[in-house]
């Protein structure tokens, strides 16, 4: 049986790598007797996967792994299992079985969307508003061509990444509890909750295309923006956030954009 976690990474943990993120997740799985299954040969492990990595310093809503198993437990009761074990920070958000013939999370993987905002504390280095910040932001999204020196084990490398931008908008940034796990929020009362509960202010939402064949990040597009204006990006003044990650099922030139948990359904 395949199953795809989807889960969110938030606080402090934002500071703790993938690799880590990894083992956290083996431990996570033994520690919630969660049947899954073992590769076979003499030195087995976990049969695991995830959907992309999340650099170092970015907090996420939309994370993906996808395990298989012998046998599971309800959606329900496998979510709240897996989070009685968890550490603060990494909470699971749903929990879905996958048809056989499904791909795993990592080769679906076609695009991301991001959010940035200003932290507390912090504002636009060149003196003028973050609303007008921002709206030199989107202008320079609209650019022709965007290019960045990108490092590599082979050295520097110039790469246009303009046709990584789907789109770029100014957004509400909007603090929610996911209805999936409202149940572990005494103050809710075990209400279903589907929607935000506080606005904190405005952002900027990103979509980028994302994927083995394009990859785009949002800290490079920070970066050529900032060095455009002359100024050196701090990615400390900014808090970035990835929102969701999509698998795209459209024809060639007409991208639809599906999101990596809608190939899954609810185990009753």
């Amino acid at each position: 049986m395949k199953i795809r976690i989807k889960f969110q990474k938030q606080g402090t943990v934002r500071f703790i790598g993938h690799l880590d993120v990894m083992r956290y997740f083996q431990k996570v799985m033994r520690r919630a007797e969660v049947d899954i299954r073992y590769s076979e040969g003499f030195s087995p492990h976990q049969i695991m996967s995830f959907a992309s990595p999340l650099s170092v310093g970015l907090i996420s809503h939309a994370e993906y792994v996808d395990i298989d198993v012998n046998s599971s437990g309800n959606s329900t009761g496998m979510v709240r299992r897996l989070n009685e074990v968890s550490a603060e920070g990494l909470e699971v958000l749903s929990y879905r079985e996958l048809p056989e013939t499904a791909k795993n999370a990592m080769s679906l993987v076609a695009a991301a969307d991001y959010t940035f905002w200003f932290k507390e504390g912090f504002e636009p280095e060149d003196g003028s508003s973050v609303e007008e910040f921002f709206g030199k932001f989107l202008t320079f999204c609209k650019s022709e061509t965007i290019p960045f020196v990108k490092q590599t084990k082979k050295g520097e490398r110039t790469v246009d990444l303009r046709p990584l931008i789907c789109e770029a908008r100014i957004a509400e940034r909007k603090e929610y509890v996911p209805a999936m796990v409202a149940d572990w929020y005494p103050d809710l009362e075990n209400e279903t909750v589907e929607e935000e509960k506080q606005a904190e202010g405005i952002c900027v939402f990103l979509r980028l295309l994302s994927g083995s064949a394009a990859n785009g990040k949002p800290e490079q597009v920070l970066q050529a923006f900032y060095e455009s204006l002359g100024l050196t990006y701090r990615p400390f003044a900014i808090q970035v956030e990835r929102e969701e990650l999509y698998a795209d099922e459209g024809a060639e030139g007409a991208p639809e954009y599906v999101p990596l948990e809608a190939y899954g359904s609810e185990i009753v």
